[in-house]
């Protein structure tokens, strides 16, 4: 029998949501990850076959990709966890999907483009929030304005962090990164500023390291990005912070101390929490001569659509709509991909 997705770190605050919504949609995923005692308590309550595999662990992760189509990674932080379980899916012919927000993971995954495609498989990183609306939000704008040379992005609405993000957010505390004539450039995050109109008027941001660095100029071409975030007190603390210690934030006593405190956030938001929160990315490309195209996206709470989203590629890609090879959601699935998602709401700005 063939079993059409393994969700691994099933377990996981988004693993979780992802499963749940994974079931709404039809599928009945195999649970995936490496506390067997957690997969097999969550198996037994919603029915579905677990297995447990170690991801340094070559030969339990092929054991564990027996008859899988489609793995769905949910298991940060990327940077340690992404490569073995693409090595995995290649190996057994696994289309690959993740969550990854991560720059450098998706720019590894870029580079096995050739062997993904002699292999007949789909690598498809940041199928969860990062970079589900914002890419598609990318390439609506870039669609309006024909040889946008400089994309800009914008997110407000951020307001809660899983253990397991915090930790992601912590190996990048000392460094930034945008993207200049098609190449990925270090800038330190929180130095470069400017406004944008989330539809309440114009309000401060100031760039943030965001997946969209990595793949939107997959998706759209243009050379030159930047990804920025709604300023708060707390992040302007940390933008401080960053700019005078943020050698200091990168060497490996703190990254494990800060580490170490990620352990004792709450897991995630409740759905209460997550129900009362709204998120709106702006997206604006201009060509250098005049021309602007700018569109806004309101969207629900960053892990909700993450466990909407993400086992909706997986569905796709189940029913035979892929691509092999490296790929980003909007270059596969359209620009309106998004629209597919309750409770987005998208607007072109005059």
């Amino acid at each position: 029998m063939s079993h059409p997705v393994l969700v691994y770190g099933a377990t996981g605050y988004s693993g979780r949501l992802i499963v749940d919504a994974a079931i709404a949609q039809g599928l009945r995923p195999i649970l995936g990850g490496r506390d067997a005692r957690k997969l097999a308590d969550m198996g037994e309550r919603l029915g579905l076959e677990h297995r447990v595999a170690r991801l340094e662990e070559p030969d339990q992760l092929d054991a564990a990709l027996r008859d899988v189509r489609v793995v769905l990674h949910a298991a940060g932080p990327f940077s340690q966890t992404s490569r073995p379980m693409v090595d995995a899916c290649l190996r057994r012919g696994v289309h690959y999907l993740d969550i990854a927000a991560e720059i450098a993971v998706i720019e590894a995954l870029a580079q096995r483009d050739r062997a993904a495609r002699e292999r007949g498989v789909m690598l498809m990183p940041g199928v969860g929030f990062d970079v589900v609306p914002s890419d598609c939000l990318a390439a609506h704008v870039a669609r309006r304005l024909p040889g946008a040379r400089r994309l800009a992005l914008a997110i407000s609405g951020l307001a809660f962090v899983t253990r397991g993000s915090a930790k992601t957010f912590m190996e990048a505390a000392d460094s930034g990164a945008v993207r200049r004539d098609g190449v990925i450039v270090g800038v330190r995050a929180g130095t470069l500023r400017r406004e944008f109109d989330f539809g309440a008027g114009p309000r401060p941001v100031l760039n943030l390291s965001w997946g969209d660095v990595a793949s939107a100029y997959y998706t759209t071409g243009i050379p030159d990005i930047e990804v920025y975030v709604e300023t708060t007190p707390a992040l302007e603390a940390v933008a401080v912070a960053n700019q005078w210690f943020g050698w200091f934030l990168g060497t490996g006593p703190w990254q494990a101390w800060l580490k170490g405190h990620a352990d004792l956030l709450p897991e995630g938001p409740s759905a209460a929490e997550r129900a009362a929160r709204r998120v709106v990315v702006v997206a604006e490309a201009t060509d250098g001569r005049g021309g602007r195209a700018v569109a806004r996206l309101a969207t629900p709470e960053v892990y909700t659509v993450t466990g909407m989203v993400a086992p909706a590629v997986a569905r796709r890609v189940v029913d035979g709509d892929l691509e092999p090879g490296f790929q980003t959601p909007a270059r596969v699935y359209g620009s309106d991909f998004v629209l597919s998602v309750p409770g987005v709401a998208r607007e072109d700005v005059a």
